[in-house]
């Protein structure tokens, strides 16, 4: 009497196989320590679970849902991205027992694979985040920021307890603050943002390697008759003429532009209408002068924040605080000059 093994026995022996398989590790990553699925396999479904590689138009499938100077809040839904994750890891399987031996580890696979996720992005100095991730939530933002500025900072943070204003330090590894686990430009000026959990206020603020010099629209013109104004500051203490929040006939004034070129300042122009209007500057401005009145800190936009006790939508990240008073700086250095 011959021997033979059914097709149920086969499949049986493969799913038990592939259980004992997974509870043993075989890939010793250097940086994750061992695991059942090889790193390479394990970080690249990890970021396609971030949406790596995934098109565009499956995410916004028409340009009215993310008009110019829009953000879109949204969640991440994990059953879609779970399916995206099995739809690539059908590829290798050919045969029934392939579909039960995938089926067998799977659950290893989504766990080394949630973990793999929070590690895609490092920042530098901060410690590797173990565990697996939580809800993913994030932001797509079109607008010209994205673009004017490419080095944008994004913070999230669990609880709003920081001031809008305030400056922060604290790491990403803070229990406060929100891992970032993808950001990145989709465009030139399209931004994708996704959080590891759901944030309570998000903070979006111009880089602060550098200073700039800038004016400001008054956002009480109307569209399209917006001027261009520069708010004037004391020439000794560098503060900024009152009200802060409001433009004002004595505290700025309108921008000219070049005749026949638009969009182009005219220097001296402009200088002469800031050192009429400026405190302290004696009916004319030096170059240190002028560029103190045309110096513009980081800005920052906060969002989630439903009191807004602050009661402003902008935030300017510093000011300027003179240590020295000019008059004082002018005669140290008109002594420095005629000792040279």
């Amino acid at each position: 009497m011959k021997s033979f093994i059914s097709a149920d026995v086969a499949l049986q022996a493969a799913v038990k196989a592939a259980t004992q398989y997974a509870a043993i590790a075989t890939d010793k990553d250097p940086d994750d320590g061992a695991h059942v699925v090889p790193g390479e396999l394990r970080r690249f479904l990890g970021r396609l679970r971030l949406l790596h590689g995934v098109p565009f138009s499956y995410l916004v499938p028409d340009a009215a849902l993310l008009p110019v100077e829009s953000i879109r809040f949204f969640y991440i839904d994990r059953a879609w991205t779970d399916a995206l994750v099995q739809g690539a890891l059908s590829v290798g399987t050919i045969s029934s027992a392939d579909r039960t031996q995938l089926e067998a580890v799977y659950p290893h696979i989504r766990a080394e694979v949630d973990e793999a996720e929070r590690t895609i992005r490092k920042p530098r100095s901060e410690d590797r985040l173990q565990g697996g991730s939580g809800t993913i939530t994030g932001f797509l933002m079109r607008s010209r920021v994205v673009s004017g500025w490419p080095t944008l900072h994004v913070r999230a943070y669990t609880t709003d307890t920081l001031a809008d204003a305030e400056l922060t330090d604290v790491a990403e590894s803070h229990p406060s603050r929100m891992k970032v686990l993808r950001m990145e430009r989709l465009a030139p000026a399209v931004l994708l943002v996704l959080f590891d959990g759901v944030p309570a206020v998000v903070h979006i603020e111009e880089p602060r390697q550098g200073i700039q010099f800038g004016a400001r629209l008054d956002p009480d013109d109307p569209p399209d008759a917006r001027r261009a104004r520069v708010k004037v500051r004391d020439c000794n203490s560098g503060d900024s003429v009152p009200p802060l929040d409001d433009f004002t006939g004595a505290n700025s004034v309108d921008v000219p532009f070049r005749p026949g070129a638009p969009g182009v300042i005219d220097i001296a122009a402009l200088r002469q209408r800031l050192a009429a209007k400026a405190p302290n500057s004696g009916g004319s401005l030096e170059a240190n002068e002028y560029a103190l009145q045309m110096l513009r800190f980081p800005y920052r936009q906060v969002f989630g924040d439903p009191k807004n006790d602050e009661g402003q939508k902008f935030y300017a990240l510093d000011r300027f605080k003179a240590t020295v008073k000019l008059d004082a700086w002018k005669a140290t250095l008109a002594t420095r000059l005629g000792k040279a």
